[in-house]
């Protein structure tokens, strides 16, 4: 499976911020929206990611609110990123080692969208479940006479 799978089912909305927006703005959008990450687009290029984590530590900094800070001044700014080809296991392997709970998605230097942590692992315990039930229903139609199952007798 690819992240190509989780973002055909995620769809095609996506929301951005500019690094030189107010943090506030960015926050309240983040709020709005219910999500977790704005990716950061400046001239077409991704140059950042704004996560909850980013907020919380300019927060922490600033004394318990976000003043007057740019994105550009709390954004990570080397983000991880993946591929739409990238491999749901690659991908799940380097957000674990980054403790990354967001991915934006590139295609050269297009963005095609962001992932989560939990996209990837709802997408893993979706294909698990789908092959657990194809296991049962093989297990509860296995011919008598195949010589696979033990007999009763």
């Amino acid at each position: 499976m690819k992240v190509t799978d989780i973002l055909r089912v995620k769809g095609n909305t996506l929301y951005t911020v500019n690094p030189d927006e107010l943090l506030a703005s960015a926050v309240k959008t983040m709020a709005e929206l219910d999500i977790g990450s704005l990716p950061v687009m400046e001239h077409g290029d991704l140059v950042g990611m704004l996560t909850f984590r980013e907020v919380i530590s300019a927060v922490v900094a600033n004394g318990g609110s976000v003043g007057e800070r740019r994105v550009r001044s709390v954004m990570d700014d080397a983000p991880l990123t993946c591929t739409p080809s990238t491999e749901i296991d690659e991908v799940r392997r380097m957000m674990l080692l980054r403790h990354a709970r967001y991915m934006p998605v590139l295609e050269r230097r297009e963005l095609m969208g962001v992932i989560s942590f939990y996209d990837v692992a709802k997408t893993v315990v979706d294909a698990q479940d789908f092959e657990n039930r194809m296991l049962k229903a093989y297990i509860r139609d296995w011919p008598a006479d195949g010589g696979g199952a033990a007999s009763g007798s």
